[in-house]
Order: C-alpha cells, then structure tokens, then sequence
C-alpha cells in the first residue's frame, strides 16, 4: 500500500521564487496549514539570496526546482506544471499568506459549475486585509485588462461571480484546462500572463469563478516593484499580444480605433510618470514580434469555440471609472513605501 507522501495529490500548489527570501518561509508554512490533500512545487528563477537553502534545510516535503537564471514567471510556472501529479494546478506568488481553507475553498467554488474550468481568489493586501487587492482581472473591449475591485474593500466583493480572467497571484485551474489552454505564454515572461492564459481558456468555452472565500493575503509587486519600468516594458508589450492574439476578428476591427486611443491615454500617463521610454521601447518590441503573434492568433481562433456574441457580451465596455481609480490607488500606494 502506498503512503501518503506517495499518494497522487489532488492539488499541486506551484510556487514561483526568485530571491524571496524574506517571503518565502511565510508562504511555504501558510501551505503546511492547508486542509486539503496536496503537493508543493517551488520553481527558483535563479536566486541569489538564501532562499533555496532555507527551503532544503526546512521544508523537506518541498519540491525544489532550481533553474541556474531566471527564465521568467511564465516559463517557471509551465515548468512547475509539467512535474504537478495533481488534478488542479494551483498558482500561488510567493509573497502571499493563504488561509488554511484557501485551497479547499477554490476547489468546492470551482466545482460548483461543470463550465468552471479555473478560479480566482479574494486577494487582500496583508499589511492591511480590509483593502482588496484583486478578486480577479476585468479585461476590456478595448484590449485593455485590470484588478477588479483593485484598492476598494474587501468587504464589497464578498458575493461569488462569473469573472473573465483568473489573477495569477493565487488562482487554481483544472490540469486538463490548463494544457488544452496551452500553458502560459513563455514569451510574455511576465505581466498579464495570467489574462492571456485566462483569454484562451475563456475562448474554449470554460468559465472562471471567483470565490471569495478563498483568501489570501499579499504584500504586492514584492518582486516586481510598483510603478517600475520593468512592470511598464512588460506590461505594456504583452499588452498588445494579448490584445492581438486572442480578440476575434469581428471584435478586433470593432474595437481597433479604441485600441489606439487607449494607447495613447496609457502613453500620456506613462510620460507624466517618467516612465514614457519603456513604453515606447514596448510598443516597438510588440510590433516586431507581430509576425509569430500573428501565427499563435491563427491557431487560437481555429480552435475557439464561443461565439463572438458571447465575448462581446464578456469584455467590459464602462471601464474608465474603474481603471483610473486603479492607477490613483497604485500612485498613493507607491508613495506610502
């Protein structure tokens, strides 16, 4: 008879670290408290502080993968999924403190419904859990994709709902989803990686779910930094493939000429911040790499199966309102660290 180590999980808990450190042990031991049977993947991008010895002097149970540089959020999160034994795949960052139902929680939401095909978490930031960090991304008619309920209460998103898009910070998919979906997009390397897998799963005809009782607190941007170039370059790059990959060609000429006054708006702001030369070294590298964007966009709308009327129906059109409450949250934010 097998043991328990030995046992198939039902859920694979894949944790991407890259020097977290001062996260990581709050993260691996809020796991350990978890009520459901699982298994926990840490994918190391290269770190260059203690964390992976902390994790093999400390937590043996721990699967370690450590790669010798960082291939990217994207590509170690696929390569955590590729070792996972479990029927779930669960995506946790490492700067986050689950509850101990977190996990049993987004598994019951996410089988309340046949369609659910992937969940999302009620987020909360953990210096402070009144305030919501995400209960799951919105993404626009126009191409664009944010944090629902990003700096609001957390109190004010406390009833389920049918979202479009899972946040990558804490959600859980089922593993069949997640490979017909194709994995996340390792050319993205991060930012709106989880939108763009989130896109082609909701165009195969699978739902997300948002459970709000499966909380988790994050510190946020630990990694990334707020307000950062980096986040810019990459978010505004994959913004574009995003956009161009995955919105159905009725859609995509109903929505271009919004399309270009969204980028303009995002280039005014990004000017006003100081950050105008990323944005516009983004947009360049998003042109160049059009050509095998273009051939991932003919393979994806091959295989769509919902209709055009039910993603017009999805993207979210009154946005505005919501997008700049998100950025005037993020500056005070910023400014507070």
């Amino acid at each position: 008879m097998l043991n328990r180590d030995q046992q198939k999980p039902m859920i694979s808990v894949i944790v991407v670290n890259y020097n977290g450190y001062e996260h990581i042990e709050r993260c691996l031991n809020a796991l350990g408290l978890q009520t459901v049977d699982h298994e926990v993947i840490v994918v190391d991008n290269g770190s260059k502080d203690k964390s992976c010895d902390l994790i093999r002097e400390s937590y043996s149970k721990v699967r370690l993968i450590e790669n010798k540089e960082n291939i990217g959020f994207s590509a170690a999160n696929n390569a955590g999924a590729a070792v996972a034994r479990g029927n779930y795949l669960a995506f946790l960052n490492n700067d986050t403190e689950p509850a101990p139902d977190w996990l049993e929680a987004l598994r019951n939401g996410l089988d309340e419904n046949p369609l659910n095909g992937f969940a999302t978490s009620r987020i909360v930031y953990l210096d402070d859990p009144s305030t919501l960090d995400s209960a799951g991304d919105v993404v626009t008619l126009w191409g664009g994709a944010f944090k629902r309920g990003h700096g609001t209460s957390a109190a004010d998103m406390a009833q389920p709902a049918d979202v479009f898009s899972a946040c990558g910070a804490a959600c859980l998919f089922r593993q069949e989803v997640f490979k017909q979906a194709g994995g996340f997009d390792e050319t993205f390397f991060l930012v709106f990686e989880d939108v763009d897998l989130s896109y082609r799963a909701q165009l195969l005809g699978y739902r997300c779910q948002y459970v709000p009782s499966a909380v988790v607190g994050h510190v946020g941007s630990a990694t990334l930094g707020r307000v950062s170039h980096t986040a810019v370059y990459y978010g505004q790059r994959n913004s574009e493939w995003l956009y161009l990959k995955n919105t159905p060609g009725v859609l995509l000429v109903l929505s271009f000429p919004g399309h270009l006054l969204y980028v303009v708006a995002a280039g005014l702001y990004y000017a006003s911040r100081g950050a105008f030369a990323p944005f516009l070294e983004a947009k360049w590298n998003a042109l160049k790499g059009i050509p095998r964007v273009w051939r991932q966009r003919l393979a994806i709308q091959r295989g769509r199966r919902v209709s055009v009327g039910d993603l017009w129906r999805r993207l979210e059109r009154r946005w505005l309102v919501a997008k700049i409450r998100e950025k005037r949250f993020d500056i005070r934010l910023a400014r507070l660290l």
